[in-house]
């Protein structure tokens, strides 16, 4: 099996309401997304991703679909935290996302990973495995998910 990776990034507001420093205040990062699939390259002849595991512009495709145009310059709140959830009601068009889980860079890896891992099994089946899903928050703090080993 061969990997390859493809790096995005997108931007993205949020707050961690219990936390203890001021990540309880409002504030964004630019997250970097790493997505590592696991595959055998394409045989097909005549295939336009011969040679390949998966073309990076499907992979970058893929992930903006699923993933990156819904959270690039939102704000990322939890669904518990009804005070910041109402006050971002009141903004005209204000990109919000409402997420069952505190937004923790641990948390947002995991969704990242579960809605990206069915988005590439459902277009390229069984030959192709998401196998991890790194999250930058910052440039010296990610939280990944990885594919369990069968």
């Amino acid at each position: 099996m061969l990997t390859i990776t493809r790096k995005l990034e997108f931007d993205a507001g949020h707050r961690i309401p219990d936390h203890r420093s001021l990540c309880c205040n409002l504030h964004g990062h630019r997250y970097v997304l790493e997505i590592t699939l696991e595959g055998e390259p394409i045989i097909t002849e005549g295939a336009p991703d011969r040679g390949m595991v998966m073309d990076f512009a499907q992979v970058k495709a893929l992930a903006l679909a699923h993933l990156v145009e819904h959270w690039d310059h939102a704000f990322l709140v939890y669904a518990g935290d009804t005070p910041i959830r109402d006050f971002l009601a009141t903004l005209p068009n204000h990109k919000t996302v409402v997420l069952e889980h505190i937004p923790t860079v641990e948390n947002l890896a995991r969704i990242a990973f579960d809605r990206l891992a069915a988005a590439y099994n459902h277009h390229y089946g069984a030959t192709l495995k998401l196998k991890r899903v790194r999250l930058y928050e910052t440039p010296n703090c990610w939280a990944e998910v990885e594919r369990p080993v069968n």
